[in-house]
């Protein structure tokens, strides 16, 4: 079965911004979550946030988390690397450390990291460390990993009406980066040395582009969740939850069957109400098609940012792995989730 991973769009939504733009609220990145498909590691999160009004700095983050709970951390920003290729095309956003490459749209983007990181623990997350307490070890990091998209790319807002209605007239939007917000599922491989451990990873990742304005509004809380499987089914959504005022909260996803989007809605989704390192049942059931799609989840590693109330209103954010199964077919895939202080039990 041949599939369209370009999903039919245009080539230049590949390319990164060769300058500064003019409008000072504008932003970019290139971001994945990447995991073995062992589950004994991955980067929930690893990217790069351009915004216009630093434009000599890139925000930078990776997440290196290991499934006995050790955690490598890179955050802060960086000075921006040339976007120009070889070929004379801005096919690279890169700050400090890190990089990412398109080597050829909707096929290819190659990641480069070498620097150092900080070393803590996910126990010393749920505790409240942060990255920009800067407390820890720090130790070398190094990876270069391929990333090969499998599946087509989804768009937020693409598959329904309401949840373009949602994103464009309601602060939902600018958190996700609507109208300019593409995700792709896809097979990485590669390597990370930590220290002087070298750690072969082959493994899939969810890939994420977004370039526009994107303001920040404060979060009320979201999950987020996404996986491929070697039959070529595949799922991935974003749910926020219900609004006090009453109007619609952002709802949507995908599954993929026989190559192709199929638009789906979540029934129920696994919010975060608890921090929980691994082990925890983050079951989830989608509408597709007329059908109830019940996938059963497990997270395998985490990392945390446990927000004081200063900060976003003390947020509480886990960007994570887990183990997914459906259909007979287990695999390793994302989740991020995340909640207010005061909806945690």
């Amino acid at each position: 079965m041949t599939i369209d991973v370009t999903g039919g769009l245009s080539e230049d939504w590949e390319y990164v911004w060769a300058g500064q733009p003019e409008d000072p609220e504008a932003r970019e990145s290139v971001n994945a979550w990447i995991w073995d498909d062992n589950g004994s590691f991955g980067i929930p999160r690893v990217g790069i946030e351009a915004v216009a009004d630093q434009w000599d700095t890139h925000d930078i983050q990776v997440n290196l988390a290991f499934a006995d709970g050790r955690v490598f951390n890179v955050f802060g920003n960086g000075p921006v690397h040339d976007p120009l290729a070889a070929d004379g095309k801005p096919r690279i956003l890169g700050a400090g450390p890190l990089s990412f490459e398109m080597i050829e749209p909707y096929r290819h983007l190659r990641l480069k990291l070498d620097g150092q990181a900080i070393a803590t623990t996910v126990d010393a997350q749920m505790a409240g460390w942060t990255p920009w307490s800067a407390e820890g070890d720090r130790v070398a990091i190094k990876a270069q990993i391929d990333i090969r998209p499998i599946l087509p790319p989804w768009e937020n807002g693409s598959t329904s009406a309401e949840a373009r209605h949602v994103l464009s007239t309601q602060e939902e939007g600018y958190l996700i980066g609507y109208p300019w917000r593409f995700e792709q599922l896809c097979r990485a491989t590669g390597s990370i040395t930590v220290g002087d451990q070298t750690h072969q990873l082959d493994g899939g990742a969810n890939r994420i582009r977004r370039q526009g304005v994107r303001r920040l509004a404060p979060l009320r809380g979201h999950v987020w969740q996404a996986a491929a499987f070697p039959s070529g089914f595949g799922f991935g959504f974003q749910v926020y939850p219900p609004r006090a005022d009453g109007k619609p909260t952002y709802n949507e996803g995908y599954i993929v069957e026989d190559g192709q989007l199929v638009p789906a809605r979540v029934i129920d989704a696994p919010f975060l109400t608890r921090l929980q390192p691994d082990g925890e049942d983050i079951s989830l059931v989608l509408e597709a098609a007329g059908k109830t799609i019940e996938i059963d989840g497990r997270t395998t590693a985490s990392t945390f940012m446990i927000m004081p109330p200063e900060v976003g209103g003390g947020l509480q954010l886990q960007q994570g792995l887990a183990r997914y199964s459906y259909n007979g077919e287990t695999v390793i895939g994302m989740v991020e989730r995340s909640t207010a202080r005061a909806s945690m039990a």
